[in-house]
């Protein structure tokens, strides 16, 4: 059976990964992941999650127009914007907000009072820790921004 470099350094890696994890030293990493240019720009058109772990997620998100205000409990928002303008109020309270049902660590409302506006255009990144409240406001369609969501300790 003929092997090729990269077949024989991924059993060699793979194998030492196994036997470091079975020692008690380190868990095997995860395989790596590719997301093809058609899947990403499918999600997108439809704004949508690209890839969701216990750890971290992230989304094609597309906004047409402002948003309602929301927590994450656990989740911190790292934003980075690859396409239009919207404004982001962060902090102060969220006016009448509610647990999503079946769960308790994403809430929505209709707006925030007292928080901070912070415009954001092509190239911004822009980082809301878990707790914080946040909202798209005054949005320029189509808004595209990639959300990589890192959860508090890798929980979920």
């Amino acid at each position: 059976m003929k092997t090729t470099n990269k077949t024989a350094r991924r059993l060699v890696l793979g194998s030492l990964g196994l036997a470091l994890a079975s020692h008690g030293h380190f868990q095997a990493a995860p395989s790596a992941t590719y997301l093809a240019a058609a899947q990403v720009t499918a999600a997108f058109a439809r704004g949508m999650p690209l890839l969701e772990t216990g750890g971290y997620k992230v989304h094609a998100s597309r906004r047409e127009a402002a948003g309602m205000a929301e927590v994450h409990v656990q989740d911190t928002d790292i934003i980075y914007v690859l396409e239009g303008t919207a404004t982001i109020v962060t902090g102060g309270n969220v006016v009448d907000g509610k647990a999503l049902a079946g769960s308790a660590d994403e809430i929505r409302g209709a707006s925030i009072r007292g928080g901070n506006a912070q415009r954001l255009s092509k190239g911004d990144v822009f980082i809301v820790p878990n707790g914080v409240p946040h909202q798209f406001t005054e949005v320029q369609a189509p808004f595209l921004y990639y959300v990589v969501k890192a959860t508090e300790g890798g929980r979920r």
